[in-house]
Parts: structure tokens; sequence; C-alpha cells
């Protein structure tokens, strides 16, 4: 069963959509329902939802901050944002992290089942079901006053992760900076530490490698940066839930 996380700070809201709806003629399981962003964002990292269904105006946490720090840590579930406030720039902010569909409220009856079941082959592969996970998700920018040199630093990985030898080091040196003081920029503008950004990194692109089934998984790691096998299959089982001939086996 596919599981969901429901976080919505309307409590008459909230407990319709978990009572209401037919879970289970959906392939669906409620794994948990949170009334703000942060009780959401525990719940998301005790249950590993593979769909959040989520309200974007809410106490103590938003919707857009919640799904901004469940990706930064790596989270791939599918996101249905509920929302009244119909803005541009709610809707923008949401698909940037990854949300799939973004129904206005009060929705008809019928409209969040039918978001669900077009997201069904989406769900099959985040629940390990379906043939293909997605990658892991890389962290957004929250273009705060060092988000410049987090950005240069974004960008550097981006171009030299198949360096096995780049390090925070190596980064700080080419943007001029202590090591202490970008890892704290860093941090802070992305909720991922840099060492993080790069594993991540790492792991997304020898997914789009690995999804060429004449690819071998020892040239895959070395083309994005490992010199050791064995770590670069437990690191991507760790990301991925699954080892790297495992995926390519799923990818095909």
């Amino acid at each position: 069963m596919i599981k969901v996380l429901v976080v919505e700070d309307e409590e008459l809201i909230r407990r319709g959509i978990v009572l209401t709806v037919d879970w289970a003629s959906l392939g669906c399981v409620v794994a948990g329902e949170a009334s703000n962003g942060e009780e959401g964002l525990e719940l998301a990292e005790k249950c590993g939802p593979a769909l959040i269904i989520t309200d974007l105006k809410m106490p103590k946490m938003d919707g857009i901050e919640m799904l901004r720090r469940l990706r930064a840590r790596g989270s791939t579930a599918q996101v249905i944002i509920l929302t009244a406030y119909d803005t541009f720039q709610y809707a923008q902010s949401a698909l940037r992290l990854g949300a799939a569909d973004y129904l206005l409220k009060p929705f008809r009856d019928g409209e969040l089942e039918q978001a669900i079941s077009r997201l069904r082959p989406r769900l099959e592969g985040a629940d390990g079901q379906g043939p293909c996970p997605a990658p892991p998700a890389l962290p957004e920018l929250k273009n705060g006053p060092g988000s410049k040199y987090a950005a240069e630093a974004i960008d550097y990985i981006n171009h030299h992760y198949n360096d096995p030898g780049i390090s925070v080091g190596s980064v700080a040196q080419h943007l001029g900076l202590s090591e202490g003081h970008l890892s704290h920029l860093f941090k802070k503008e992305t909720d991922c530490t840099l060492l993080s950004y790069l594993t991540r990194c790492r792991i997304h692109r020898a997914t789009e490698l690995l999804r060429d089934c004449r690819a071998k998984v020892y040239q895959v790691a070395e083309q994005v940066g490992y010199r050791d096998i064995a770590y670069f299959s437990a690191t991507f089982k760790k990301l991925m839930g699954m080892s790297p001939s495992e995926y390519q086996d799923r990818c095909k």
C-alpha cells in the first residue's frame, strides 16, 4: 500500500480527507496526519510517505517551507498542494519544489481522488513497486544574504562532481572563502551540508547513467567521482533504497 501523509491545519478539512476518501480502492493508506508544517516534517521523517497532501498556509511552518526542508533532506515524495490562495507565486514555489498537482479549496468531490489516480504511476515508483524510483532531490536556495556563494558552490560542484578529489576545501579555495565560512553559509542557505549536496549530485547523475543498460556499475562509479565501488554502492543504496545493479534492473 502507498503511504500517505495529510498536512492541514483546518481540522474539519483534514479529518474529511482522512475519513471520506476511499484510500483502499486507491491502493493507499494514511500513515499520518499533521496540523502544521513542523508536525508534517517530523512525521514525514518517521513514516516516509510516498505521497504528501498538504495545505500551503499553516501556522508555525507553511507547506512551502516544509516541502523545501523535506527536499533538502532527500525526500522524493509526490506532493499535492491544497490552498485557497490562488496566486502564481505560491504555485510557482510549489512546482519548483516538485509539487505534482495543485488543487484550490474548496475542491469538489472526486477531485482529490482524480489527482491521486493521475499520480498512480509515479506513486508506485516512489513506493518501490514501480519500475524506476525518482533520483534524490537537490535542495533549493533560500535567496538569503549568503545565497550568492551557495549558488557559486553549487555551480562548481555541478561541473566538478566527477573529480574524486573534490572537497569542501577545494570548493572553498575556488570561491576564496574559508572552509568553515563556506560550510556555514551553505548550510544556512540550503538546509543541507555541502558534502551532502555533493553526494546527492553524484547519485543523481549516477541514476541517469545507470538507465543505460550497457553501463557497468564500476564505470558509473568512476564517472561520478568514486574510486571505491563498494563505497559508491553503499552510498547509492542509502539514498535510493536499492543497490546500483538493482536500480539498473528496475529501470531497464
